[in-house]
Formats: structure tokens, sequence, C-alpha cells
């Protein structure tokens, strides 16, 4: 996690570099002398000062604005300006090179591009270079070796047929226009920075879409999403940042390395977004479909808002350090795991995950789980000492949350609940966590594993539960419940058989009041059970089967009538946890 000294300095940074392509554009967008200059297919014309044309080339040699339009069969627009700010009007301007960029800045303070209303334009480079691998290779069909902003709102196709869209090897802003990209490589490149603050881009990519990769300087090297709709195909990275990926607001369309379904080398990155440092989104709305991790960073993610769907072939959100989830709507769709981290605290946001694998897994590292041999991996935990009557038909014993058991494991793993709405339908274990779990608040669901080597709970140390409404329902092989020392009461039932999946499982007062109706997505042997409603002293029933009319939500029935199935048996809660087990068939 970053330092909150390097964070302020990143944010300073950020506001500064936003400020100056502000100012750069304003004087471009006022300027009163535009100097025109005409592309007429193998000939240029010059009307003004400052620009000179050469055969099929025009080189900007002064600061000032300009407007190109025509179209140029095979030619370049260069700009080399010693100092100060130059202004490319793109007015219905179709220019193709063959042997380097289309548009060349080689030298100036900033440039800017500007998509004149209304118009189409176009920008493509030949497949190979006269000046190939030279230090500062002119890689892309637009390549500036200045500040680059772009707006407007006119269009601008770009086919980078070399290596590269759009590149900046400065930084990049772009405030408007519909941008289409078709490159071998990246897509759009800003070696400091990328900034979106608006309009349409849609780039496919056989490398990364949007990318910056500057290593040496740490606040450098990020990836801001401000605002404006983006649809990104890429073979590698849809959005790659070398420090830190932001996104405020926008629409964001994601494939990486062909979506969900491809897998893609170990050694090969096709995630959807990528922050290496971090990745915090305040908002927006996101539909990715990744290959590798949908959302991932080395470092720390943290999601304060925003609507999710995400499908991917490894995780949704992996961060190797820490993960935290303040708010938004998270819908992960398909994955290998869902939420992974060293670190996870989930504070708010609805969180719902279907996954191959846990559905969140905490544990230190970038374990590359996806690529691996399918679910179901892990072992066990310490047996419930005596058997007793946890004692589980078929060898399987419950674990965890029996008197004594109150080593609180302390490390870099843990998972913390403060609120929040989670939903989660596992092949493997719905919690996994290698370390303790703390739940103050929030509504967790699980409905599997349905195999008896994972459990719907799989902790180590304590699970103390002091608030919030648990259901965990899975596999009796390695039932755990809540642990002894929580402060709020839990139950932990390992049935004589396994219930489809639907069966309803019901728990009520001795009065009647319903106290849980749930219906699990999978088949189960096991539940466990926590809620403030539970009470020392008070009896309940447990019903299976049956049908309820109340309003559900991924299984969890609220209000309505219970129809009545088969009553399984009724307790008292007399501990903290309460444990049923070894009853007859039903």
């Amino acid at each position: 996690m970053a330092e909150p000294s390097a964070v302020a300095e990143l944010s300073e940074s950020i506001a500064e570099n936003i400020e100056d392509h502000a100012e750069a554009e304003a004087e471009v967008l006022e300027s009163s002398g535009v100097i025109p200059i005409v592309l007429n297919g193998d000939s240029i014309t010059v009307d003004g000062e400052g620009a000179t044309a050469s055969g099929s080339t025009v080189t900007i040699a002064s600061p000032g604005t300009y407007s190109l339009s025509g179209s140029l069969a095979d030619g370049q627009v260069i700009v080399d300006v010693e100092d100060g700010i130059v202004g490319l009007v793109l007015n219905g301007a179709d220019i193709s090179s063959s042997t380097g960029p289309a548009v060349y800045i080689l030298s100036a303070q900033e440039a800017v591009i500007v998509l004149e209303d209304n118009t189409e334009n176009h920008v493509s480079d030949g497949s190979a270079r006269a000046n190939e691998g030279i230090e500062d290779e002119p890689t892309a069909a637009i390549f500036s070796m200045a500040d680059l902003t772009i707006s407007g709102n006119g269009s601008l196709e770009v086919d980078g047929n070399y290596q590269d869209g759009i590149t900046s090897k400065d930084g990049l802003v772009i405030t408007g226009g519909a941008i289409a990209i078709q490159a071998i490589d990246d897509g759009i490149r800003g070696k400091d920075y990328v900034i979106v603050q608006g309009g349409e881009i849609a780039a496919n990519a056989g490398g990364d879409g949007l990318k910056s990769d500057n290593e040496e300087d740490t606040t450098r090297g990020y990836v801001r999403i401000e605002d404006g709709t983006l649809d990104v195909t890429a073979g590698g990275d849809a959005i790659q940042a070398q420090t830190a990926v932001m996104v405020t607001d926008g629409e964001l369309t994601l494939v990486s390395g062909g979506g969900h379904s491809s897998r893609v080398d170990e050694s090969a990155s096709a995630k959807g977004i990528k922050g290496v440092a971090s990745v915090t989104i305040d908002g927006g709305t996101f539909s990715i479909d990744s290959a590798d991790d949908a959302i991932h960073s080395n470092g720390s993610i943290v999601i304060n808002d925003g609507t999710f769907v995400l499908s991917t072939g490894d995780d949704g959100m992996h961060a190797d350090e820490t993960l935290e989830v303040n708010g938004g709507d998270i819908r992960i769709t398909d994955s290998y795991e869902g939420l992974e981290s060293a670190l996870i605290t989930i504070n708010g946001g609805d969180i719902r995950v279907v996954s191959s694998d846990d559905g969140i897994n905490v544990s230190a590292g970038n374990d590359g789980s996806g690529f691996a041999m399918g679910p179901g991996r892990g072992g066990g935990r310490g047996q419930m000492p005596g058997g007793g009557q946890g004692q589980v038909p078929g060898g399987g014993q419950p674990q965890g949350g029996w008197p004594g058991q109150d080593a609180f494991v302390t490390g870099d793993n843990y998972l913390s609940i403060n609120g929040g709405y989670i939903a989660v339908d596992a092949y493997g274990d719905g919690l996994d966590v290698n370390g303790p779990i703390e739940m103050t608040d929030g509504i967790v669901l699980i409905s599997g594993p349905t195999e008896n080597m994972n459990g719907a709970l799989d902790y180590s140390g304590q699970f103390n539960v002091s608030g919030g409404f648990l259901v965990a329902a899975g596999s009796a092989g390695m039932a755990q419940a809540p642990s002894a020392s929580s402060d709020q009461y839990s139950l932990l039932v390992n049935f004589n058989g396994t219930a489809r999946a639907g069966t309803l499982v019901h728990i009520e007062t001795s009065d009647g009041e319903q106290v849980l109706t749930f219906a699990p997505a999978k088949r189960y042997q096991s539940l466990a059970f926590s809620s403030s409603e539970l009470e020392p002293g008070s009896t309940y029933d447990l019903y299976l089967g049956g049908s309820s009319d109340g309003e559900v939500s991924d299984g969890l029935y609220q209000g309505g009538s219970y129809t009545s199935g088969t009553e399984y048996t009724s307790f008292t809660v007399s501990d903290v946890v309460t444990w049923i087990g070894g009853r007859s068939r039903w």
C-alpha cells in the first residue's frame, strides 16, 4: 500500500498535469490566427507562416494553431518546435504514411489535436519504419515526444499498422471526440500518464488497450479515467498502469485476452484493469470480460463506488497486499475466485460472486490460482475434540468454534466484514481465509461447496462475530462455525442427509416467528448460521423443505408466510455455538 506522503505527491502531480493540459487546450481553442494547411493527395498547400511543405510532408516549425483538411496518400505532418504550444485542428483530414507516423510531434512544449465538430478524420501508418530500432522510435500512427491533448467533438479513426495507435512519450489527455483505434500492439499509450476526461474511445489492440509505463517516477506511470465511454478489446491488459489506475466516472466495456473462457500463458498478462501499485475506483460502470484477473493490483485495490459486471478466467478482483470495498454494486458472474488478497476489508457495497473455486480467498501474494488444475485444493483443519454430538455420518466432522478454541491467529492474512451485502455461490470454499475473520455487521450468504474436501467457511484461528447476519450452507466434511469467543450466537447443523439445491431451510421461534428462510443454490449437508435473533435460553424449530411466498434475493426470503416442510429438530441456544448433528434421515 502506498504511503500517505506518496499518495499526496501523486495527487499534487495529477492536479498540475491536468491544469497544464487545460491551459494548453484553452490557448489553442481560443486562438484567432488559425493557419490553413490543405492536403492534396501527394502535395500540400500552406496558407501562412510557421509551416513549410515539401512534397507530401509538411513541417510545422513555429508555435500556433494549424487547420488540416484534405488527404495525403503517403505523407506526414511533422511538428518540430523548439518551444511553445502547437495546435493541430483536424478538419476532415485523412493522412497515411508508409514509413512513419502520420502525425509526428518531434518537439514542442505541448501539442493539442482538436477534432473539429461534425468532421470525420483518419490517420494510419505503414507496417515498417525507415528508422526502425532507433532510440525513441516513433512506433505509433500518432506519435508525440511532447505532452499531447486530444479534444473536440469530431471523430478520428486510427490504424496503427506498425505497433501502436496513439503514443505520447510524455503525458496524454483526452477530453473529447469519438476515437476508434485499431492497433497491432498498444492502442493508446502515454508514458507518463493517460487521462481520459470525456469522449468516446473504441480500441481494438493486439497488446494493451490503454497504457502508461513510466517505471522511474512514482508520480508518473498512471491512468486516470474521469468520464467518457471506453470500449476496449485487447490481447493483453485492457487498461494497464505502472503505478496507479484511478477511475471516478465513465462507462467502461473491457475485453482482454479473448475473454473469460480463453486461457493465456501464465507468463502473459491479460487483465481487465491492472494498476501495478494500486487501483482506486470511486464510480463508473464496468463490464469486464477477461482471461486473467478482471481488476488487479500488485499492491492495493480500493472500491468506493461503481457498478461492476465481471467475468474472468481467474479472479474477479485480486490485490497482492490489500483489497478494500466500501461501496458499489459488484457482480462477479464467472470466476475462478471472486475476491482475493492477503488482507480483505469489506465495509459496504453489494457483492455477488459466482466462482469455480473459492468465493473470497485471503492468502498472501499472487498465487496465479486461475492457471491451476481446477477448484477444490487445500487441506483440513483440526478436528472437534471427542466427536460428540457434532459427529457427521460418513466420517466428516465439523470444525471450528468449539469451546477452548481461543487462539486468534495474527499475521498478514485477515478478513474483516464491517457491513455490506455479500452473496457467494462457490464450488470451492465460500470464505477461504488463511488467518482469522472478524465480522461486525453486514449480510453474508453462502451456497457451496458440495464436496467434502471444501467448506462454506474455511479459516485459521478465530472467526469472531459481534454483529451482522451470516448463512453458510455447504458440504459437511470440513464444516466450520464462527468461534466460541464471539459476542453473537451461532448455530452449526450437520444434517444426516444431503438436501437438494433449492430446498428451503427454515428456522423459527417456538412462537412461530421467522428467524431464517433460505434456499441454497447448491445441494448441502451443513448449515452455519449467526444472527442477533439467536438468543440464549430460547428454543427454535428447524424445518427442511416447504415453501415461502416472501420476497427472495440470493436464496434469502424476507417477509411473507412459510408453509411447513419437514420438521428436522428443535434446539435450545445454551452456548455461543450450538451444535446439531447425527440425526435421523428426513
